[in-house]
């Protein structure tokens, strides 16, 4: 089969890689083999070359997002069946899904609804999840009527607004210039323009000077130590990115909580609750789309031989919204 590879340690670039002939592989215990259709493309794709896996033999087939259809099962899989239209996000550590085929451990897969494209389905994935563990999983919307969404109109702010929506909160957002009208259709009932605006007024004037309750912070560790200041009595950070310094940060005193996800460390957990809880997650995604609630935005959808493009426009800030590679085995011809 064709498959877009890192060849050896030593590459670390994005023009280091190329398409190669490989084996398909063979699913072991608790695996399945897909046929992959769709497959999203994110920026930790572009980040693991750069920084190298340890555990990664080569040749190293990159991917983490994959939506197809099952094609062969292993020993153990009883709930999934050849046939099956099933999507999920995968093990950087392992061979992933920018192929024509992969394997897969059964508990982070989900059903695809007949009514979600192959395309939507890879689209929600990495990104998606993400968004979806911070407000889900570690957010309690028992008590929190404002939400700050930093960088809203990336893959996962974008779809973390829509849910502190469906949890009917206010919803804030940071973005820059270039993206403002873009988050309009997502409609947050503020955007900050961090570029022209001083962040920190524009919350003291939203919240009546009382801070936000949670804070979803997509930026940095920097951000999220500023972010630790803007919360509310009893308000909470949930990071995606890096821990913040807690010196000086009176947590006790105010109330103050603070979460981190690591969406994919669960594979890597030996924990496996929460190795299923991806599959979960996945499940729980894929019907907010199917009913309409979650509208994953998707900017283009991109031939199989166009994914290191895709990378480097991803890696330039070039993208606004979801890539999707479209793979079609019938297709592919990268010689």
């Amino acid at each position: 089969m064709k498959a877009l590879v890192v060849e050896k340690a030593a590459d670390r670039s994005l023009q280091d890689l190329n398409f190669a002939e490989v084996s398909v592989p063979t699913p072991a215990e608790h695996e399945v083999l897909i046929k992959v259709h769709a497959a999203g493309l994110n920026p930790v794709d572009y980040k693991i070359v750069e920084g190298g896996v340890s555990a990664w033999q080569y040749p190293h087939i990159l991917g983490l997002d994959v939506a197809g259809e099952i094609v062969s099962v292993g020993q153990g899989v009883t709930n999934w069946h050849v046939g099956d239209r099933v999507s999920g996000h995968g093990d950087l550590t392992k061979n992933g899904c920018f192929a024509e085929y992969v394997t897969a451990p059964t508990y982070e897969l989900a059903k695809i609804p007949d009514s979600v494209s192959y395309e939507v389905a890879a689209s929600a994935l990495c990104g998606a999840l993400t968004a979806y563990e911070a407000i889900e999983r570690k957010a309690n919307f028992s008590n929190v009527n404002t939400v700050l969404v930093h960088a809203g109109a990336g893959g996962v702010g974008s779809i973390a607004i829509q849910l502190a929506k469906l949890h009917g909160c206010k919803v804030f957002t940071t973005v820059s210039s270039s993206k403002c009208n873009y988050v309009k259709q997502l409609a947050p009932d503020a955007i900050i323009n961090y570029q022209t605006e001083d962040v920190d007024k524009e919350l003291a004037a939203l919240t009546d000077g009382l801070g936000v309750d949670l804070i979803i912070d997509t930026v940095g560790k920097k951000e999220a130590e500023l972010d630790l200041r803007r919360l509310a009595y009893n308000g909470r950070l949930v990071t995606i990115v890096d821990v913040p310094s807690l010196d000086n940060v009176p947590m006790f005193d105010r109330g103050l909580g603070m979460d981190v996800v690591n969406l994919g460390g669960a594979h890597l957990s030996s924990n496996p609750y929460q190795q299923a809880d991806l599959g979960r997650m996945n499940a729980e995604m894929l019907k907010l789309i199917a009913n309409g609630d979650v509208k994953p935005l998707i900017e283009k959808v991109i031939p199989f031989d166009q994914i290191i493009d895709g990378l480097t426009a991803i890696k330039n800030h070039e993208v606004v919204g979801k890539l999707v590679a479209k793979i079609d085995s019938r297709n592919v011809n990268l010689n």
